[in-house]
Parts: structure tokens; C-alpha cells; sequence
């Protein structure tokens, strides 16, 4: 840590802000299927599928041709996906469309979007000053 960064000196431990903490927190596993969800989505060939997902409905094909991938490479990001129940799919003859699974992935999705959108906007110096 440089020597600006905050630092608690004190070897206090807060005994009942740890217990009331403790009792709020998910169970070990859970954690750890909240590490894996964001693993999934960690990846950018993946984020980009949700984020084609999130305008509409898509098939492989359209989704390879949108992102300049390979039909097998798409296929593959997709399985991934449907096995973490991130997306969902539906067949209508030979075509097999995919969506995201529910809202929460898109609100997860849009909630991660605007966070890095502020975060741009507020590293931006302001214009008049420049």
C-alpha cells in the first residue's frame, strides 16, 4: 500500500460489528457460486454476447457475423452461457434464438454498464477548463 492509502493503525478488534456482519453474510457456498456467475461473465467475447442479447433476440449465425466470429466459436460462448443460466434459447424450425435468461442478467448487465459509463464520465476533466 503507498503511503497515502488509508490504514487502520489499531489492533481493536469491533466484536460486534464482526458478529453482526458475519450474520449477514452468504454461506460459503453461495460465495462461491457468486465467484463462478462473475467468472462466466469476466470473459470479453462472452460480455459481448450479452450484450448483443440485452438489444434482442439473436441466433448463432447473426451473432458470428455481428461480432466477426466463427459460427463454432459462438456455439461454444453459448453453451457456456446456457449451462451458467445466463442466456436461454428457443428453437423455430432450424433456428435455434437465443436471449438472455431473465432480468436479472440484464440488470446486471445494464447496472455494469452505467457503472463504468460514470466511472468514464467522471475521469474526464471538464471541458471548459481544458
Amino acid at each position: 500500500m503507498g503511503k497515502n492509502d488509508p490504514a487502520c493503525d489499531c489492533d481493536v478488534i469491533h466484536t460486534d460489528m464482526v458478529e453482526s456482519v458475519r450474520a449477514k453474510m452468504p454461506d460459503e457456498s453461495e460465495l462461491y457460486e457468486l465467484s463462478d456467475f462473475f467468472k462466466v461473465l469476466g470473459d470479453s467475447t462472452r460480455a459481448k454476447i450479452i450484450s448483443a442479447l440485452d438489444a434482442g433476440e439473436m441466433c448463432v449465425c447473426d451473432l458470428a457475423a455481428l461480432l466477426g466470429m466463427t459460427k463454432s466459436a459462438i456455439s461454444h460462448q453459448l453453451g457456456l452461457l446456457r449451462r451458467n443460466n445466463l442466456v436461454k434459447n428457443r428453437r423455430e424450425g432450424r433456428v435455434v434464438f437465443y436471449s438472455l435468461s431473465d432480468d436479472h442478467i440484464r440488470q446486471i448487465y445494464e447496472m455494469g454498464i452505467e457503472h463504468i459509463r460514470e466511472r468514464a464520465d467522471s475521469a474526464e476533466p471538464d471541458k471548459e477548463e481544458a
